[in-house]
């Protein structure tokens, strides 16, 4: 188990397989979750308007967080990187990245830890 502040800030992770995303020209990311349950595709054939996509766009610094997930930084690889880009407006730096990043992992399985 994790048991200091350096094994947290040496957590990896990468973005999972299923996931769709969409990046526009000012580096913002829309994630795409595809809606295929069994009741939405039977609303689709009575030709109800149920998109096939939920879309989810983040905020410039989601998208610069999510966009560093590579299987190689670890979380204090993209701290530094996103505190040398924004500077102050980040702060308290580790504990937003943190947050963050639980909620895409365990709520919404958009990344998953490598190590």
């Amino acid at each position: 188990m994790l048991n200091n502040n350096d094994d947290i800030l040496s957590i990896i992770y990468r973005i999972s397989d299923n996931l769709e995303y969409e990046v526009d020209k000012n580096d913002i990311v829309t994630l795409l979750e595809k809606q295929d349950h069994k009741v939405q595709k039977f609303f689709r054939k009575l030709k109800f308007k149920i998109p096939e996509y939920k879309k989810t766009s983040l905020d410039e610094y989601g998208s610069c967080v999510f966009l560093q997930i590579d299987g190689k930084k670890t979380i204090k690889n993209i701290g530094e990187s996103l505190e040398e880009k924004y500077g102050d407006k980040v702060h308290p730096l580790y504990e937003r990245i943190l947050l963050f990043l639980n909620h895409i992992d365990v709520n919404c399985h958009y990344i998953e830890k490598t190590n």
